[in-house]
């Protein structure tokens, strides 16, 4: 394993969560390039405490924008461009890069960050829950990034086993059924460890 792109088909469904089980279980550097909304230090500082990493493997955001809102909403009010050549992947491998919200977020201008999967050109697991609404959002996100070129490496699920629509996304996207990691009642990092080895194969991952 080299480096994987983490993004989700909506907000708050899991994503961050995921992210830090993949990195602490593959021992990857994790970068989340925009930090809109600094609550409780931001989704690095939940990482750096669900993951398990030494703290050098938890790297800076290019950007750390203080509302929690779109990047590109937040840099306006926070009176910044976000200018994508700062957003230059680390040299650190292996890796594990988080996106902000869905893959259509708009970090500034006309500029997605699906634009910035393609430019980065690294397999991307989209991240996608199993409530209602979930197939429509997760084939969106699919044929958005599909259109973009960019490498799809799979779909991970988070929440409660929902069989028809996990198999239906994955049949009709054309993408790898990665596995579902289960609401956690305790999350801390052994639970999140313990969880994320019996939901998914590390070889998927190699």
């Amino acid at each position: 394993m080299s480096a994987f792109v983490v993004t989700g088909t909506d907000t708050d469904i899991g994503k961050t969560v995921f992210a830090a089980g993949l990195a602490g279980a593959l021992e990857a550097h994790y970068w989340k390039p925009v930090q809109a909304g600094l609550e409780e230090g931001g989704d690095r500082a939940q990482v750096a405490r669900l993951a398990g990493l030494p703290a050098d493997k938890v790297l800076p955001e290019a950007y750390r924008l203080a509302t929690p809102c779109s990047p590109h909403r937040a840099a306006a009010i926070d009176g910044v461009a976000i200018d994508p050549a700062r957003l230059a992947l680390p040299d650190q491998r292996p890796l594990v890069v988080e996106g902000a919200g869905g893959a259509l977020v708009p970090l500034g201008g006309d500029l997605l960050y699906a634009d910035m999967f393609a430019r980065w050109a690294l397999p991307v697991i989209v991240v996608a829950r199993t409530g209602l609404g979930t197939i429509n959002h997760a084939l969106l996100t699919i044929e958005a990034l599909r259109s973009r070129g960019v490498p799809i490496h799979g779909v991970a699920f988070v929440g409660e086993a929902v069989e028809d629509s996990e198999a239906t996304i994955c049949r009709i996207g054309g993408a790898k059924r990665l596995g579902r990691l289960p609401i956690l009642a305790t999350l801390d990092v052994a639970t999140l460890a313990a969880a994320f080895s019996a939901a998914f194969d590390l070889t998927d991952f190699a």
